[in-house]
């Protein structure tokens, strides 16, 4: 299927790693140019993709004027942006009556701040170009919380309201926007928790990880990064033209209908 997705231009954040860089990869697989932004400058730099343009943004998400700095850089190479991927974020671990308002605020500004000052810097560009895409990676945790990361669950249940008041706003512009909820995706964060957890135990990483499956994902297993990047790089095209203001799950069947 030809997604028609060459010469596009797309901004990926947290497109060092991760399903950030799977879905970086899977963009150019279809010609597509980019724009990764991450804040760890020398991984970000060693991404490279043949045959289609890769720009390095490193820039923190949560610093306002970083955003504002990844349009400026967006508009001078590329005259601006066709698809926003809106992908930085990470895990958290806290106890609701001990995090403190930084804590907070941190993880506000990740997923929720840095999404709505990144759509209004790079959507006057889309208007111009006629239309766009913009996907938000949120988590099957904005609607089935896991207990040890309420920070977590309540900022990415923020981003899935944010991503369909957008859709409603944008769409007369021909700009679609859909979020995405993952479950369980075996990327580096996952493994280098595994590791520290099972260190001088009788459990391997593995088994840990294939547990943690077991109890969730009627799957019985975790998903690549790639698996979760074909979702994406599909609703960044026209093949999925009559998406809108939707949230996706990808999940091995974890999500709980009755919740």
């Amino acid at each position: 299927m030809d997604l028609r997705l060459t010469g596009k231009v797309a901004v990926v954040t947290g497109g060092s790693a991760g399903i950030g860089r799977a879905i970086a990869h899977g963009l150019a697989a279809e010609g597509a140019n980019l724009v990764l932004v991450a804040r760890d400058e020398e991984r970000l730099r060693s991404v490279d993709f043949p045959g289609v343009r890769v720009v390095a943004v490193p820039a923190d998400l949560t610093v306002p004027d970083d955003a504002l700095r990844v349009a400026a850089v967006v508009e001078q190479e590329f005259g601006g942006a066709d698809i926003l991927i809106n992908n930085a974020g990470t895990g958290s671990e806290e106890k609701i009556m001990t995090a403190p308002d930084d804590r907070w605020q941190w993880y506000w500004d990740l997923h929720v701040m840095a999404a709505i000052r990144l759509a209004r810097a790079l959507v006057p560009g889309m208007r111009t170009r006629g239309g766009g895409v913009i996907l938000h990676n949120a988590s099957i945790c904005a609607t089935q919380p896991l207990g040890y990361e309420p920070i977590y669950n309540v900022t990415k249940a923020a981003l899935v309201m944010f991503s369909k008041c957008l859709a409603n706003e944008l769409i007369g512009d021909n700009i679609r926007v859909n979020a995405v909820n993952p479950g369980l995706v075996m990327t580096g964060d996952w493994i280098k928790t595994a590791k520290l957890l099972t260190e001088g135990t009788d459990q391997t990483w593995e088994q840990y990880l294939q547990k943690i499956a077991d109890d969730n994902a009627p799957i019985g297993r975790f998903a690549t990064p790639e698996e979760i990047a074909d979702l994406f790089v599909f609703l960044s095209s026209d093949r999925a033209s009559y998406t809108v203001g939707s949230t996706y799950y990808i999940d091995g069947g974890w999500l709980n209908v009755t919740t």
